[in-house]
């Protein structure tokens, strides 16, 4: 009996130990888990901090010309994004600088002043030794042989049919969005080579005015909702009186001709978990009446993202940008059915590469981008790629100086030209959706639903 009293007490104590050590090992887990995540917060709150020094001192040199050119210049050095990973199979997603040298030959008003017959009166030097006036006159031998909107979206065609940005993919495609679209001028650091981005955002204005001026789709009935960060918000000119008016959703919501607009940005919010007010826990405040939606982010999520932060496409794990960008997508596909859902890449910012400078950890714009896009294709949600636009990119000077005098944010203009060009896209979409090809295409694909659903009933 004493054996067995002895063999009971030394297996209740084994049993005690391996508790304790799995609380230990738990309480250790959760101290670390804890650590880590202030150790986190204080670093993104440092570098947030950093961002807006940064952004001040942009806006104090913004209005001087050769101020703002001789800043970018001197920070240069740290303007070259990092390859993106060869997963996600995107060529030539490097950086080749800020796009300066396009433009530095050019005579000082011309870069500057944003009147267009001064641009006209440029030298060509960075577009293939054509005369800028040939350029903005639409001429196709001016763009490389390619349509006027090659410049930024090579080709209509292009543009309309791949979903703006490569993106829509059909029932039989599989993987990265950009895989089937290979023109060339397609990603940011091949326009930069053709053109600095103060001269490719005047040039695209002309075209997404035309495209503005032929539409002839009846927006007038469409309640849009617009998901997004400042920029979306336009909490920079907060200083004016009833500012949002200025911001590009109203600006939008004008030029559609459109019946309702929620403006549904705050600023500094991201699109993960990991910063403030993200997207994916926010969402759902959208009218459930909407009838597009537009969300646009990822500026905030490049200041303080790495590679833990990022997550995998494999893992998709709730607090990582993949994983809330899916979980995201995904809501808002179940949440609003009939909804057309619009994603919008950030545009490229200066004051992120600054920030990257004294933070390798930090990953690249490249990067973000590319995770929207491919999602973006996994989802059969269209994308307007403004990263790889080239357009209102703040490495080039006489875009800060002319558009976004703190390098991140619009002013008035900006904001007017960023409108716009989300107008004339949305109009490719429309139209994109209307062609008989499409129409075939959407038949098929409802046909398979279809078969699908009985096959399951049966």
């Amino acid at each position: 009996m004493g054996k067995i009293n002895r063999f009971l007490l030394m297996l209740i104590a084994m049993m005690m130990i391996m508790i304790a050590a799995v609380g230990i090992d738990r309480g250790m887990k959760y101290f670390n888990a804890q650590r880590w995540e202030k150790e986190r917060v204080a670093r993104n709150e440092q570098i947030h901090a950093d961002a807006a020094e940064i952004q001040m001192t942009i806006s104090q040199l913004a209005n001087d010309p050769e101020a703002i050119e001789a800043f970018i210049e001197e920070n240069k050095i740290y303007f070259d994004e990092e390859d993106v990973d060869d997963s996600w199979e995107m060529a030539g997603s490097g950086f080749s600088g800020d796009g300066s040298e396009s433009v530095s030959g050019n005579e000082a008003e011309s870069i500057w002043d944003s009147e267009e017959d001064t641009i006209s009166g440029n030298s060509a030097e960075g577009v293939s030794s054509n005369e800028i006036g040939t350029v903005s006159g639409n001429e196709t031998e001016s763009v490389s042989g390619n349509e006027m909107i090659s410049v930024s979206g090579n080709m209509t065609g292009s543009i309309s049919g791949n979903e703006v940005s490569g993106n829509f993919i059909g029932s039989d495609a599989v993987g990265p969005a950009w895989s089937k679209n290979t023109v060339s001028g397609n990603t940011l650091q091949e326009r930069r080579k053709i053109r600095a981005s103060y001269m490719e955002t005047q040039i695209q204005n002309k075209t997404d005015l035309k495209v503005i001026a032929d539409n002839d789709h009846d927006f007038s009935g469409l309640s849009i909702a617009c998901l997004g960060d400042s920029i979306t918000q336009a909490a920079n000119l907060d200083n004016l009186e009833n500012y949002q008016q200025y911001s590009y959703p109203s600006r939008l919501k004008e030029i559609l001709g459109a019946e309702s607009m929620t403006n549904l940005g705050i600023g500094g919010s991201s699109i993960g978990r990991y910063w403030e007010n993200a997207f994916v826990d926010r969402f759902k405040e959208i009218p459930q009446d909407t009838d597009l939606i537009i969300v646009m982010g990822g500026t905030n999520d490049g200041f303080c993202l790495t590679q833990e932060d990022f997550g995998t496409m494999q893992e998709r794990k709730a607090g990582t940008f993949i994983g809330d960008l899916d979980e995201l997508m995904r809501g808002l596909k179940e949440t609003y059915p009939d909804a057309k859902i619009v994603f919008i890449t950030p545009l490229p910012n200066v004051l992120h590469d600054m920030l990257r400078k004294e933070r390798d950890y930090l990953l690249s714009q490249t990067v973000i981008t590319s995770a929207i896009r491919q999602l973006s294709a996994e989802y059969e949600i269209p994308v307007i790629d403004l990263y790889n636009s080239n357009m209102l990119d703040t490495h080039d000077a006489a875009v800060i100086y002319n558009y976004m005098p703190d390098g991140v944010h619009c002013n008035e203009e900006g904001y007017r030209l960023l409108a716009q060009h989300i107008a004339a896209e949305l109009i490719r979409i429309y139209d994109r959706e209307e062609t008989p090809e499409m129409k075939e295409l959407d038949g098929e694909m409802q046909e398979r639903e279809q078969e699908t659903e009985d096959g399951q009933k049966l």
